[in-house]
């Protein structure tokens, strides 16, 4: 079974090559954020041709999560459930269901614009609510995981520079320690493999030449279980799709299970 996930920065802007790469990868599930799309507008039809379902959490505007699978899609839960509010509104940034013989979530945490920021508060506010939404999952005997773009990277290996992002948010202690949560509740981080220079970088920005300078950060990541982590066989980052005209800044994390 193979799992990803992907910000793929308006499926709108990057459906031919979404629906390309879900031909060519093989992916059975893909956990996708920043739709920026309403319901209405998610491409339903055209994953639908390829075989795919879809469960979409989206009100078009910067946010938006979804669900596509070609392995089924059950007890879909659109939402943080217990999640904080920002500016009185629920953001949509989670969506979950269970596919085929995994129970998965998308998430798309709040980016935390800077230290001071309101944003920030809101952020850690979210991950303590993740934590204590992902508790009855993590904890059943079936293989479970959280995946999406967490806007943390975990350790200063996960950042092309660690002295360029200080002070900054993503890399704070206690934006760090937020990821404890999920560790407590018996997750682990499924690190992929790069394929490409030593570290397994998963978003560049466009300005500044970062991607051919490879200037990146690891922030879309994989939280499993232990039925999830002990059948994964393979993880890695398909660099490929950060390549060419019209790419998103962050490249899909591709996860293998031996199921």
């Amino acid at each position: 079974m193979r799992i990803a996930t992907w910000n793929v920065n308006s499926i709108t802007a990057r459906l031919p090559r979404l629906l390309a790469w879900l031909e060519s990868s093989g992916t059975d599930v893909l956990c996708v954020q920043e739709t920026k799309c309403t319901e209405e507008q998610f491409p339903a039809a055209e994953l639908r041709e390829l075989g795919y379902e879809s469960a979409v959490h989206a009100t078009g505007r910067w946010n938006g999560v979804a669900l596509v699978s070609r392995v089924g899609l059950e007890d879909v839960v659109r939402g943080l459930p217990g999640g904080p509010d920002y500016g009185g509104l629920q953001e949509p940034r989670a969506i979950s269901a269970t596919c085929g013989p995994a129970r998965l979530w998308s998430v798309y945490v709040p980016n935390g614009r800077e230290v001071a920021h309101d944003h920030y508060d809101y952020k850690l506010r979210w991950l303590e609510a993740l934590s204590v939404a992902v508790t009855e999952d993590a904890a059943a005997g079936r293989p479970f995981a959280v995946l999406g773009d967490f806007n943390i990277a975990p350790s200063d290996d996960d950042v092309w520079d660690p002295s360029f992002f200080e002070g900054m948010t993503h890399v704070t202690p206690t934006e760090r320690a937020a990821l404890e949560g999920l560790r407590k509740r018996g997750l682990a981080d499924v690190v992929p493999r790069p394929l490409k220079y030593e570290h397994p970088f998963t978003y560049w920005d466009y300005r500044q030449l970062c991607f051919p300078k490879n200037r990146g950060m690891r922030i879309d990541l994989v939280y499993g279980n232990e039925p999830f982590t002990k059948v994964v066989k393979d993880s890695y980052v398909d660099r490929e799709e950060r390549k060419g005209k019209g790419a998103s800044d962050h490249a899909p994390v591709v996860v293998d299970l031996d199921m």
